[in-house]
């Protein structure tokens, strides 16, 4: 009975890699990352001036206030958005990507 030869550490590491495509998961995150801060950018800079055009006073990054609490509508507000456009891309992403699944879903 032969006796398996031990792998080197970077043979198990590149094996690791490749086996749990970390290098696209990487590049993934990383384009994901950049693509939520030019979303954004693109809320802050450009649709919220929009709507505080809209809402009288013009200010969209309201605070109000209850007692001592201080609440940032704005920024809620702008966080929505940004939360909303995010996941109608992702869901555009997915589906465009599931479009070629012929496998059954659940």
């Amino acid at each position: 009975m032969a006796i398996p030869t031990p792998k080197g550490f970077i043979d198990e590491f590149t094996e690791f890699l490749l086996k749990y495509q970390v290098i696209g998961l990487a590049v993934a995150f990383i384009i994901g990352a950049a693509a939520t801060k030019m979303v954004t950018a693109t809320v802050t800079d450009i649709i919220m001036p929009i709507i505080a055009v809209l809402i009288p006073g013009g200010d969209w990054s309201q605070v109000v206030q209850a007692g001592p609490i201080k609440f940032l509508v704005g920024d809620f507000v702008g966080s929505l958005i940004d939360f909303i456009i995010i996941a109608l891309v992702v869901f555009l992403v997915v589906k465009f990507l599931m479009k070629g699944d012929t496998s059954k879903k659940v």
